[in-house]
């Protein structure tokens, strides 16, 4: 579809809630990536998956896939040879820990005909129980392995603590016996490694070592003792066979995981494919939504539809109809009266039910599949291109009549205002028929008498208007099919005090206009 549909209609805007009930990083970004499809048999599939998934939340608890990260640098080292790094390793536990969990709450007992689509995704997830058991046992933390995650890395660190042992024994003599004297402070210090001594300054040359450093003050040199150097050379050899063990164990972990590493990509790509399956069930449990029932005959049937980015408690439902007995639907009524609102209801729901998303709408809505959503919305001047508010907005309906066919929508606000008003009007009836006589589904706003008498007068074209209470001189935003809408400025300006015999003039100047 074209882009500039996404914008005008916001749907970038549904995306952003879409991606709030995600939990997982891969999920999330599968909700910032959804577009609408136009193959009906794989928009039915998003749309089942979506029911199954709202089914799933009402009769189970809530779930999660929030320990899910994103694995693809993971997967790339591990394709490139490379050994994971406890962190690493325990992303992959925690993806195994979710495909546990997921398969515990998705798995069941069902006859196959009320088995769901979901089924078959929770029947494939592999838990890896062994590796994730065999990370666990080794791996401590993000950056520390357990000392029993091999006999050979058990027995290096064992070395090395009693290698500490005995550098720390020596330096405690030293402490309590014969540098005692030469001492500012009586604690072991580590510079660069090196055990040390904390000696007066003054008294430097009376141990015998190597400077590791000086305070700041500059009072104290930090030694280590000849004697204990050689302690510590052993000690660093200890460490060193350390690093090599803590290697061998995680490339042995890396190894083990790389070998089932089919199967650990298949979880992975299933939990992200679930996240965003739920996260599109939580948003229709937000506002209530439901599935529509989808057709190729561009017919669009919605009842008590609701704007989804309005507040689900104050917005008023839109029932309407398009495509069945009638391919053209001129609404008209007074500004700010919830024309524009209609038309943008039908182009966002038609975009939601194209990706898989429910609609809020009550059950039994219809969609019809488009290749195309067009529309021509708003406000389109453009000082840089020095276009006059009409230029701007026929320029677009001139690009729209050169691609919308009969797999299109178009949605046409307020077609040939800013001009001249009968030019405007003649434009207006011209285009629309163009259109009509192409069979293109189009809904269009208007304050054109000609508009309105066009509609009255052709064959599958209707009117709308949408209501206005002229007591409370205030919209009801309820909108009526076969209704001719009115600009109810005489009844306005009669509740807001104009006197009659201006009103009574006005009424008969239009008379004789029109006549």
């Amino acid at each position: 579809m074209n882009e500039k549909i996404f914008e005008i209609l916001e749907y970038q805007k549904i995306l952003e809630m879409l991606e709030k009930h995600a939990t997982s990083q891969p999920g999330m970004a599968l909700c910032r990536s959804l577009m609408p499809e136009t193959d009906i048999e794989k928009i039915q599939n998003m749309q089942h998956e979506t029911s199954a998934a709202r089914e799933r939340i009402r009769h189970n608890h809530e779930i999660t896939f929030s320990k899910v990260t994103d694995l693809s640098r993971v997967f790339e080292k591990l394709e490139n040879g490379s050994s994971l790094t406890p962190a690493e390793l325990l992303r992959i536990c925690n993806l195994l820990d979710s495909v546990s969990s997921a398969k515990s709450y998705g798995c069941r007992e069902v006859s196959e005909e009320k088995r769901d689509l979901l089924d078959s995704r929770f029947n494939q997830l592999s838990p890896l129980t062994k590796i994730n058991q065999e990370i666990r046992r080794c791996v401590r933390s993000d950056t520390e392995l357990f000392d029993t995650a091999s006999t050979g890395l058990e027995k290096a660190r064992r070395k090395i603590r009693a290698a500490e042992e005995k550098i720390q024994n020596q330096l405690r003599a030293f402490i309590s016996g014969k540098y005692r004297n030469y001492l500012s402070e009586t604690f072991i210090s580590q510079r660069d490694g090196a055990y040390c001594l904390a000696v007066k300054y003054g008294c430097r040359n009376k141990v015998s070592g190597t400077v590791h450093g000086q305070s700041g003050s500059g009072g104290t040199v930090f030694i280590e003792p000849k004697s204990v150097a050689a302690a510590s050379s052993e000690l660093q050899d200890h460490k060193y066979q350390e690093q090599i063990e803590i290697a061998i164990v995680l490339g042995d972990l890396s190894d083990m995981v790389k070998a089932q590493l089919k199967y650990v990509k298949k979880d992975y790509t299933i939990l992200t494919q679930l996240d965003f399956i739920f996260a599109k069930a939580y948003l229709s449990e937000y506002y209530n939504g439901t599935a529509p029932i989808l057709n190729k005959k561009k017919i669009i049937s919605i009842k008590e539809g609701r704007h989804p980015l309005l507040d689900p408690e104050k917005v008023v439902p839109t029932t309407m109809e398009l495509g069945r007995d009638y391919d053209l639907l001129v609404i008209t009524g007074p500004n700010t009266g919830g024309k524009t609102l209609t038309m943008k209801t039908i182009g966002i729901m038609t975009l939601m039910g194209q990706a898989g998303l429910h609609i809020p709408a009550a059950a039994g809505s219809e969609l019809s599949v488009f290749k195309e959503v067009f529309a021509d919305i708003g406000d389109e001047q453009s000082i840089a291109q020095s276009l006059s508010t009409f230029s701007a907005h026929m320029t677009n309906i001139i690009k729209i009549l050169g691609a919308a066919d009969q797999d299109s929508l178009i949605l046409i606000d307020e077609l040939g205002s800013g001009t001249d008003p009968a030019e405007g009007a003649a434009l207006a009836v011209a285009i629309l028929s163009k259109l009509h006589n192409k069979q293109i589904r189009t809904l269009a706003t208007t304050h054109y008498v000609q508009i309105k008498n066009y509609a009255l007068t052709t064959e599958r074209v209707q009117n709308a208007c949408c209501e206005f209470d002229v007591e409370t001189l205030s919209p009801t935003y309820r909108l009526m099919i076969g209704a001719v809408g009115e600009s109810n400025a005489f009844a306005i300006s009669k509740r807001l005090g104009l006197e009659d015999d201006i009103i009574a003039d006005a009424k008969e100047y239009l008379q004789k206009e029109q006549a």
